[in-house]
């Protein structure tokens, strides 16, 4: 080995040059392994920050498809342009590794409580996502340059073997941190204590390979200004993971106001339900309990609002109950149970299957009691069967079954799912997702779908109903009035869609300003429409303000769209 300059042995502050060989205090082999070792450390790291800020913004923005996209161009870009301002450091590679590890975990290790706080108290994250984005993404570029110079220091070797051995380990890091995000740091810890201690070990890998294994190649001052760097951010992590909890109530406290009494990560969504106990208006009810009347938000979504469900639920299953037997039906969603509600007062009704994805909005629906009165406990009938599984999964396996082994076709089919604008749904109003429902319907079945806004959404709103129109379904499309300004389907939400505490929702039919609820109605042939013989009384819903319904959306249909298909979602053009 070559000896070092006489003023690295006395400890003088002069930096070695960047292809000196470094002092290490382990063998040259144990200490390449070493720095192999941070590598893989590093990049599970750095893919953990990549997710969190994917998971986030598609939590706090909406739209996954764009904002992954976003997140992941605008790292990639950061990413060239750190690895090139990386080049001025690799004269002091360990001291400037130190320092990008350091500012890596802080900014990382804080970045999802930060985006948090930008939507809970400012209403909007996008920029903020942009620039941690920006940030991160220089700083794990800066890695690479000063890794590829270490270690060459503690060994040389030919520069293809020196490349090839660092992505290897890179490449498998990032294996790991991908894996461990959504099967272990997510649901273990959660977004904002996952992404702290992710930045806990990111600052202690790094510390430990400049201040151990470099230490030498360091002077006393940069050793002591490493040393505390690593020290206030390791405090302020941990201060953070304290504070994690209080933080969460306070910026939920922000967003849903002091109402907000359940909030639960269900592992599939975040649920939280604000309110009393009392149930809405629709249910005969007066509001009883604090805090107003009970809404439920999926993702940060207004999905149930007792001021108004009860006009929603009405529109949705009891046009499609009118027309034919009503016996067996099948609801596709709708884990609230307050469909189900609607449907179990038809006597004639038999059995209830309810397909929900997340088990966590069931148990609410059978225990919380403020959603018990208002589904009266619907989903404890003995004519009703549950099924934890994805809809269109479940449809397949039914399928699957064969026309010898399948179970009895279905009356009635309700869907009773989120808006088709939520990418993670485009696929339950696919082409391929209906052609699966029809196949189950019974020869004078019926199927309804909530389809989205039909004014504000209008293109969304009328591809639906193409989409189920191919496949050979004759359809009836309608709306209702009643949808809250606060109740956001589709990716465009913000925090500022979440109604201030105490303010009571809009008139249900307000003649101007008025927002409505599409559905679309189908059979095999052109469904009867209206209301059927034996229909209950209902408290937000007449034949006349069907037909208007009706009419409304015949004068308004957009002929010619393409159906949306599993490979070309139409709804997110």
């Amino acid at each position: 080995m070559i000896d070092p300059p006489e003023s690295a042995r006395v400890g003088a502050p002069g930096p070695p040059d960047d292809m000196t060989p470094a002092r290490l205090p382990v063998p040259a082999g144990l200490g390449r392994l070493l720095v192999l070792a941070v590598v893989f450390v590093c990049a599970a790291c750095g893919l953990v920050y990549e997710l969190e800020l994917v998971a986030l913004a598609t939590y706090l923005v909406g739209d996954s498809v764009t904002q992954a996209s976003v997140v992941l161009s605008v790292m990639v870009f950061a990413m060239g342009v750190g690895a090139l301002l990386a080049k001025r450091l690799r004269c002091r590679a360990a001291v400037g590794f130190g320092a990008v590890e350091a500012g890596l975990a802080l900014v990382g290790g804080t970045s999802a409580m930060a985006l948090y706080a930008c939507f809970a108290w400012f209403g909007q994250s996008r920029s903020a996502l942009v620039g941690f984005s920006l940030a991160i993404g220089i700083l794990i570029g800066a890695e690479v340059p000063l890794l590829m110079t270490l270690i060459q220091r503690v060994r040389r070797q030919d520069a293809g073997g020196a490349v090839a051995d660092l992505f290897a380990a890179d490449y498998v890091g990032a294996l790991v941190g991908g894996l461990a995000f959504p099967f272990l740091l997510l649901p273990g810890f959660g977004q904002l204590t996952g992404a702290l201690l992710t930045g806990a070990v990111n600052a202690v890998a790094g510390a430990v390979l400049v201040l151990w294994l470099f230490r030498r190649d360091l002077s006393a001052r940069a050793r002591w200004a490493l040393f505390g760097a690593n020290a206030l951010v390791l405090a302020l992590l941990a201060a953070g993971v304290v504070l994690a909890t209080p933080f969460e109530r306070a910026a939920r406290l922000a967003v849903y106001g002091s109402s907000a009494r359940v909030a639960v990560q269900t592992g599939v969504q975040e649920v939280v339900m604000t309110g009393g106990t009392g149930a809405g208006a629709g249910a005969g009810h007066g509001r009883k309990g604090s805090g107003g009347p009970l809404a439920l938000y999926l993702d940060g979504r207004l999905r149930v609002s007792a001021e108004n469900e009860f006009r929603y639920h009405e529109a949705l299953v009891h046009p499609a109950m009118a027309g034919g037997p009503h016996g067996r039906v099948l609801v596709l969603g709708g884990g609230d149970g307050l469909a189900v509600r609607e449907i179990l007062r038809y006597h004639a009704v038999r059995s209830v299957t309810v397909v929900e994805l997340d088990p966590g909005v069931l148990r609410l629906a059978r225990t919380d009691p403020g959603l018990t009165r208002l589904n009266r406990h619907s989903l404890a009938d003995p004519r009703v069967r549950t099924v934890t599984a994805d809809a269109f999964d479940w449809l397949r396996q039914q399928g699957a079954r064969g026309p010898g082994r399948r179970a009895a076709p279905y009356d009635v089919i309700v869907s009773d799912l989120p808006d088709p604008g939520i990418t993670a749904c485009t696929k339950l109003y696919s082409q391929e997702f209906y052609g699966l429902a029809a196949q189950l319907l019974a020869r004078d079945g019926r199927l309804v779908v909530h389809a989205g806004p039909p004014i504000e959404r209008a293109r969304l709103y009328w591809t639906v109903e193409s989409t189920v129109r191919s496949v050979g379904l004759a359809t009836v499309p309608y709306r209702q009035s009643g949808r809250p300004a606060a109740f956001s389907g589709g990716p465009d939400r913000s925090a500022g869609a979440v109604p201030p505490e105490g303010a009571a929702a809009p008139a249900a039919a307000a003649p101007s300003g008025t927002r409505y609820w599409g559905f679309v109605l189908a059979a095999r042939h052109r469904p009867a429409f209206g209301l059927a013989p034996d229909a209950p009384p209902l408290a937000g819903l007449s034949a006349e303000e069907l037909r208007a319904g009706r009419r409304a959306e015949t004068r308004e249909r957009r002929a010619g769209l393409p159906a949306s298909t599993l490979m070309h979602p139409r709804y997110l053009d």
